[in-house]
């Protein structure tokens, strides 16, 4: 049996195809409605860019602007250049400093202490049992929860004769009667922390649950079968798992911890003793207690700053090595 040759082209067709694959592209023409489509998907992003705009990054080049005069919240006088001086004045303010001290300290004990007790409710209630749903509503319910309201709660529980005492006096007998909590420059921040550290833990155990269920399940079984115990399977299975997860929930709340403003205008206002007075607290106060609007301006142009590189530290020390 002879087989036959494979059919070959023409070497004039492999010339002209070769011709027609190396000439430019046609433009191709738009569909029918394709414009229609554009000016309807710009027509609904619009309203919010307009919104941005407006309230976002047109106030920030306004503030950027203002940091740099002696511009004041009423004052007939004319606004003025002075260069930098307000900056000048703010890194010799004693008030400043104490705030950025205050907020370090706040960063430092609620970003570790926060995320590890969300990661933690987020394990719980990652399993299927009856009543799961109830628990992670019951978990969440603190964040959908006003601050201003969750803080006028709390500062009634943490009053001298109030629920906290009570308790405290309760299950020791007696024996401990307990502080004035916000009244006392020792125990002010601590108090706050503790208030913030309840309210926002549900937030995060809902990026940490998402987390979680991201990771296969065949991960492991494989771990159970090699005799893997819960704890070797945390290290090697679940903790490598959120290695991305774990850089958005610290990078989220550094930042909200550096916000910190609710809860202090709420029950201290900056005291006793500017021991809970903040950044922002500072640059709130500034502007619109104190009217000097240029230099609450500084005070949030260096904020940003401040924020911009500790994220990006916080990216660089999280990022994917080679």
């Amino acid at each position: 049996m002879t087989l036959s040759p494979l059919p070959t082209r023409p070497p004039e067709a492999i010339a002209a195809a070769a011709k027609q694959s190396s000439s430019p592209t046609r433009h191709r023409r738009p569909r029918p409605g394709f414009l229609r489509e554009q000016i309807s998907g710009w027509g609904m992003i619009a309203p919010a860019a307009v919104l941005l705009l407006l309230f976002v990054f047109l106030p920030a080049i306004l503030g950027f602007g203002l940091a740099f005069t002696n511009a004041r919240l009423i004052s007939p006088r004319p606004v003025e250049f002075v260069g930098t001086d307000n900056f000048a004045r703010l890194f010799t303010d004693p008030t400043f400093w104490r705030a950025l001290l205050n907020v370090t300290y706040f960063a430092v004990v609620v970003v570790p202490v926060q995320s590890a007790l969300a990661l933690a409710m987020a394990l719980l209630i990652n399993k299927k049992f009856r009543g799961v749903n109830f628990f992670r509503t019951i978990y969440f319910l603190p964040v959908v929860t006003s601050m201003v309201v969750v803080s006028l709660l709390w500062m009634f529980m943490y009053r001298r004769e109030g629920l906290i005492n009570q308790l405290l006096s309760t299950f020791s007998f007696g024996l401990i009667q307990g502080a004035d909590w916000l009244n006392d420059p020792a125990t002010a921040m601590p108090a706050i922390i503790a208030l913030s550290i309840w309210q926002a833990a549900g937030f995060h155990m809902i990026i940490w649950l998402a987390g979680l269920q991201s990771i296969s399940g065949e991960l492991y079984e494989a771990a159970q079968l090699d005799g893997a115990s819960r704890w070797h399977q945390f290290r090697y299975v679940t903790w490598p798992g959120l290695k991305h997860t774990r850089s958005l929930v610290l990078v989220t709340i550094t930042i909200q911890a550096l916000g910190l403003f609710d809860q202090v205008s709420v029950m201290t206002q900056g005291g006793p003793l500017d021991s809970t007075t903040t950044i922002i607290y500072e640059a709130v106060r500034s502007g619109f207690k104190q009217q000097e609007t240029s230099y609450a301006s500084a005070i949030s142009l260096v904020f940003f700053v401040l924020v911009l590189l500790v994220s990006a530290v916080q990216r660089y020390l999280t990022r994917e090595k080679d």
